[in-house]
């Protein structure tokens, strides 16, 4: 059950542990794609600086390059629900359910962590409260493992959702989930530079993955929350998808890894 209690990790600390943050980049399933992130924070920043970043976990796994992934994410002043991949990397979850490919990548992560990066991912809540958002990586209802894809999960996240707005990663998939009142709500993709007005209704957000995206676009995706608009606004990002591949496998990481970045897949 998620602790929704005042004092959990759930509460509500945004204004004052931020003094005001507005403008925050909301990351998810960056799975240790160092070219990648660092290509989402320049355009992050790029019409400003900055004040944090959310991230909806899986900081690790699949990719070559997870304490530097680590390392950078710590350099700015964030939030972070953990991700299925980053809790195998550090023992707190086994691997019985991850596919071949996932579970090779998993083992060869927890090799390379240094005491840091597994203490800092050994820390990591599995759903975090910031004003008026509700971080996790899954669903509400399975938090680290739940892909959540339908009408009817939608539902059932909302159900346990205390916040207006939901934020979820997983799925490496961009969307926008409206909660409806009468009628089952829907997922609908979300597009490069479509901007979502944050209002009246509930809201459920896939900002899509920083590393590996699973649309059929390769480019990095993530979402940008502009507090003084009321605004989240969805991106994609070019990056050196090569610098990435040949760093997979120079590290003997299985070539289906790679592969797949080209398209997206």
């Amino acid at each position: 059950m998620v602790d929704y209690s005042e004092g959990s990790a759930c509460s509500r600390m945004l204004e004052s542990a931020l003094g005001g943050t507005v403008r925050i980049a909301i990351v998810a399933d960056i799975h240790a794609n160092l070219a990648a992130f660092e290509a989402v924070l320049r355009h992050s920043e790029a019409s400003g600086p900055v004040d944090a970043l959310w991230s909806l976990g899986d900081i690790v796994g699949y990719g070559p390059h997870p304490n530097e992934c680590i390392a950078l994410l710590r350099r700015y002043e964030h939030r972070g629900a953990a991700g299925n991949h980053d809790l195998a990397a550090c023992a707190r979850l086994g691997t019985e359910e991850f596919n071949e490919a996932a579970a090779e990548a998993a083992r060869w992560t927890a090799e390379q962590l240094s005491a840091a990066a597994r203490s800092y991912l050994q820390e990591q809540q599995l759903v975090v409260c910031e004003d008026d958002f509700t971080l996790v990586h899954g669903s509400l209802r399975w938090p680290e493992w739940e892909y959540l894809l339908s009408g009817e999960q939608a539902q059932a996240h909302f159900e346990l959702q205390r916040t207006p707005y939901g934020l979820v990663g997983h799925s490496h998939v961009p969307f926008v989930c409206r909660e409806q009142q009468g009628a089952p709500p829907t997922l609908r993709p979300a597009t490069a530079d479509e901007r979502i007005e944050l209002g009246e209704g509930r809201l459920i957000l896939n900002p899509g993955s920083v590393g590996q995206p699973r649309d059929s676009d390769p480019r990095a995706s993530y979402a940008l929350y502009d507090g003084d608009a009321g605004t989240v606004t969805y991106h994609r990002v070019e990056y050196d998808v090569a610098a990435t591949q040949r760093a997979i496998e120079a590290a003997r990481l299985p070539r289906w890894l790679s592969e797949r970045l080209s398209d997206g897949r």
